[in-house]
């Protein structure tokens, strides 16, 4: 099985919802089908059902993020000499070529992604022009609306 890259803080989060749907959302959809299973008739009966539906999902995510954590390699940005390469959990201020317009994004796993919070995937476009590339150089990003020229500016690992 491959490993599954992801920074510190996103296996943190991981394990922050594998925690709670564990010890919270477990017992709160086991509460919720005890009591529909009182109001009498299952076949009928749209709290049982939804409650039923309910513990479907959250045992299939908790079955996921199992899955991830045993499988993370688990990658400290900061801990690594800066070298001014980019790399996987590396923060990189890029310089939009044709507009001169700055954008700064950091390279994360899968699961953190979050372009809003210019959080951006290892396996996006982007990331795969980027990786590998140091300061100064000029990357070409291909994308649905034609290629995007950048310039990075800077790397840094935090």
């Amino acid at each position: 099985m491959n490993k599954v890259p992801m920074t510190v803080a996103g296996e943190r989060a991981l394990r922050q919802e594998l925690e709670h749907l564990k010890r919270v959302e477990r017992p709160r959809i086991s509460a919720a089908i005890a009591e529909a299973r009182e109001h009498g008739d299952l076949k009928e009966n749209a709290e049982y059902h939804a409650a039923r539906e309910q513990q479907s999902f959250a045992e299939g995510r908790i079955k996921d993020i199992e899955h991830k954590l045993s499988h993370a390699q688990v990658i400290d940005v900061a801990a690594m000499p800066h070298t001014g390469r980019v790399i996987f959990g590396a923060t990189v201020v890029l310089v939009n070529l044709d507009t001169d317009a700055k954008v700064t994004y950091r390279i994360v796993g899968e699961d953190e992604a979050d372009v809003k919070n210019n959080l951006i995937s290892v396996n996006s476009p982007i990331s795969r022009a980027l990786v590998g590339k140091s300061e100064g150089d000029e990357v070409v990003v291909k994308a649905p609306g034609g290629d995007i020229y950048y310039e990075i500016e800077q790397v840094q690992h935090i």
